[in-house]
């Protein structure tokens, strides 16, 4: 299993879609990454100086997040990038960071039940 750290552009009128997609649980039952995919744009942060969207993410494919990017990723971002990264260390990274969503932070669910 890999871990990265995405890097994105939020597409700010999609946003708001986004979180109510999310808060519905609507990717959970994506298969294979469903779950993993909720997990980690549910603790999504925003980075204030670059205007990036940034989280960590577990992910299996070649290129990495492939399957997510076609599924959801693309719809709601631009210029996604990733970056190699141990578990836990893209969270520690931007952990400082204010939430995606505005609110207190989610914390990410980073007990390795994160899979599907």
């Amino acid at each position: 299993m890999a871990y990265y750290l995405v890097r994105a552009k939020p597409r700010r009128e999609r946003m708001s879609d986004l979180q109510r997609r999310l808060a519905a649980g609507e990717f959970l039952p994506m298969r294979p990454f469903g779950k993993a995919l909720s997990i980690a744009l549910e603790g999504a942060r925003l980075d204030p100086v670059t205007g990036e969207a940034v989280w960590e993410e577990e992910d299996y494919c070649t290129p990495p997040l492939a399957m997510e990017r076609e599924a959801v990723l693309d719809q709601y971002f631009l210029d996604l990038r990733v970056q190699p990264v141990r578990r836990g260390e893209g969270w520690a990274q931007v952990a400082h960071l204010p939430s995606l969503w505005g609110a207190p932070p989610l914390a990410p669910r980073l007990n390795g039940k994160a899979r599907d």
